[in-house]
């Protein structure tokens, strides 16, 4: 009797979808139906088959998980942050998935307050996640929403902090944060259309009223707009943010009076740009005004909002890109990006001498952290590289003087950053466009070209991935893997126009630069395509699916988390989650331009019958990003079409979503199964 695996094959029901006179026949269209037992089935069977075909790797992936887990300090905590007469704490216990929110009044040696016991809470539920914790200027009552499902749909409660009594109302469907006025008794929250997922619309609450009366503050009918609210640093004005990709709009409302009216800030101009902040009798505002690409700083007074009021005080640069501000009494601090790293510049209000934060390296990431108070002289601020851990900064910006908090602990008494080399190295595109890698490796690696290199990548909404520091990176780094991020174009790495060229028409060039790169480090002998493998998650996961279409023979194998694969079809369905927010991003394929530029790299309609590396692909039942019904399409008709016999693999988590799992710990037992599936192919198993 033959005891050979054989992986499922799903059923073909050809479905037929029309557009632009084209018509496209999807085989697996039914499985878009989560109620279908059938479907179900499916995927039940693609798991069983994975944790079959994997079952030699389990006590691998164990001990990986065990290894991993013994970095971490499970009795962490986060540096206390000092905000309206309290510190406030988030810590962990050891053993123990979920954090615990808590405060200390005025001294660090007061007595600690516990707001939230998350492990408390979350122990009826196989996923958790507490967010949006907000509390009132009286400090009395504290605002949090609570998801159960990982749909990212929260439910807000509000809880008493001086009786520690959870009030009895819920308000469901909601993104989570509220917005407390300075009245102490009315909050402003944001709720999400059922279907498609969009916050669209503002609601204001009363303690002590019934949910069901709160009012409608602001809806926000264009269904390519989102909605948030949010109290300024200045605790003076209420705000409310609409935006779209390349669109922004902003509504003001002084805190004090909750039931006034908000009043337009600038109104909505197609491709104007705009975040503001207050200070004293102004607004500053970040903007891509007057062609400003890569933004510049304007202001303008607090009673004249309209653009014709604002005058330019950090002008546009070709070469640098104004990333965002914080606004201090005597100091505003400017988060720039220059020639793909970041800069933090230090500017005096009263005209004092300006100067940037010093920074060695090429491989790292600043950033400013939580700076709510207002009236200080201390700017705290993050750092890492890849092979430095995170530490959190004091910085008093009169005297100069640096102060490390906190540096993250790596347990285990084997880790030292000097075992590392860091380096980055520069691909050139197809274009010929110099594009930028950020690499670590452990010293005494040979460029031999049979080294183990993960190449990671994301590129998309112009979302930045800078050079990191990863605990869990280590147990690669330590068996001889080298590990870079391709900062490709359609990311903002090396500033607004690296974001245009790799987005809508110029969207192939995300993928080509990908391709670019992984051939460069093999012409330099970092690896080969026996040993190099990809990874990227959700819109980096439509970048795995496209250069395994374009070209597969590069690598050995594919790591795709929760991947946006079926770029036609989602785009061509608005009650799918987030789609027609998107348009500005993808196109709009009820356009036939962008229809059949789509379908010319779409992962899901280019599989053809070719060799594809080994595959793992992970996905979530309920993820609200990326349906589970793209990549269990796609694995389908890859076991149909592809002509080898290499792995692939679909692991869905039937109880998560877009995240994965919710616990710490859990979301590490997810990093180990990857990491075997690396390190298995790689037959290194010690």
């Amino acid at each position: 009797m033959s005891t050979e695996l054989h992986p499922p094959i799903a059923k073909i029901i050809p479905h037929q979808l029309e557009k632009h006179g084209h018509i496209r026949t999807d085989n697996y269209y039914w499985l878009n139906d989560r109620e279908n037992p059938e479907v179900i089935d499916y995927l039940n069977k693609e798991n069983e088959y994975y944790q079959k075909s994997t079952e030699h790797t389990k006590a691998f992936q164990k001990d990986l998980f065990e290894e991993m887990k013994a970095r971490i300090k499970e009795d962490d905590e986060s540096y206390p942050y000092f905000y309206n007469g309290y510190y406030y704490i988030t810590r962990f216990e050891k053993g123990k998935d979920y954090p615990i929110y808590s405060r200390k009044k005025e001294s660090l040696t007061a007595a600690e307050e516990i707001m939230f016991d998350c492990n408390e809470m979350a122990k009826d539920f196989t996923y958790f996640n507490l967010n949006g914790i907000s509390i009132s200027e009286d400090n009395k009552w504290v605002s949090f929403g609570v998801d159960t499902v990982s749909r990212r749909q929260y439910t807000i409660q509000i809880k008493n902090l001086e009786t520690n009594e959870i009030l009895p109302l819920k308000i469901e469907n909601t993104t989570g944060g509220a917005t407390w006025a300075s009245d102490n008794k009315t909050i402003f929250y944001t709720r999400k259309d059922e279907v498609t997922l969009r916050s669209d619309k503002i609601f204001k609450h009363k303690l002590g009223s019934n949910p069901a009366d709160d009012v409608v503050v602001y809806f926000e009918k264009d269904d390519t707009f989102n909605v948030t609210i949010y109290k300024s640093k200045s605790k003076k004005y209420l705000i409310i943010t609409t935006e779209s990709t390349l669109t922004s709009e902003y509504q003001i409302l002084l805190s004090a009076t909750p039931d006034a009216k908000f009043k337009v800030f600038q109104k909505r101009t197609r491709e104007l740009e705009y975040s503001i902040s207050h200070y004293e009798d102004s607004f500053y505002i970040v903007t891509n005004k007057d062609d400003a690409t890569n933004f510049k700083l304007m202001k303008t007074p607090e009673d004249k909002t309209s653009k014709e009021n604002w005058v330019d005080l950090i002008p546009h640069r070709e070469e640098v890109l104004l990333e965002g501000i914080d606004i201090f009494k005597d100091y505003l601090v400017v988060s720039e990006r220059f020639d793909g790293l970041n800069k933090i510049r230090i500017m005096p209000w009263n005209g004092g001498e300006e100067y940037y934060l010093p920074f060695e390296i090429e491989t790292y990431t600043a950033y400013t952290t939580t700076n709510i108070d207002f009236d200080t002289e201390i700017l705290r601020y993050g750092y890492q590289s890849m092979a430095t851990p995170s530490s959190i900064i004091d910085f008093n910006m009169r005297t100069k003087e640096k102060t490390v908090l906190k540096e993250q602990e790596v347990l285990g008494g084997k880790f030292d950053k000097n075992n590392y080399i860091e380096e980055r190295i520069w691909a050139t595109a197809t274009d010929g466009t110099k594009v930028p890698m950020s690499m670590v490796y452990r010293k005494g690696i040979e460029l031999n070209g049979k080294n183990p290199f993960l190449l990671y990548a994301y590129g998309s909404y112009g979302m930045t991935m800078d050079p990191y520091f990863s605990t869990t990176r280590l147990s690669l780094l330590d068996r001889g893997f080298i590990y870079a991020i391709a900062h490709v174009r359609g990311g903002e790495d090396l500033g607004r126009n690296w974001y245009e060229d790799g987005k809508l028409l110029k969207k192939k060039n995300t993928f080509t630069d990908f391709i670019d790169c992984s051939k460069y480090v093999i012409e330099q002998k970092y690896t080969s395509p026996e040993h190099l493998y990809a990874e990227g998650g959700s819109a980096g996961g439509l970048l795995m699916g496209a250069i395994i279409n374009m070209n597969p023979e590069l690598y050995n194998g594919v790591i795709a988390q929760v991947p946006f694969v079926d770029v036609v079809t989602t785009m061509l369905d608005e009650t799918i989650p987030l789609t027609t927010g998107e348009y500005d991003e993808w196109g709009n394929p009820n356009k036939k331009k962008y229809y059949n530029y789509m379908l010319s790299y779409s992962p899901y309609d280019n599989v053809e019958k070719k060799e594809y590396p080994n595959m793992y692909i992970s996905t979530g039942l309920h993820d609200s990003q990326v349906q589970y019904w793209e990549p269990a399409k796609w694995i389908a008709k890859l076991r149909v079409y592809k002509t080898n016999n290499k792995q692939l693999y679909l692991d869905t988590n039937m109880e998560a979503g877009h995240g994965g799992a919710s616990g710490r710990f859990e979301a590490l037992k997810e990093v180990a199964k990857e990491f075997t599936f690396l390190l298995d192919l790689e037959k290194i198993k010690k």
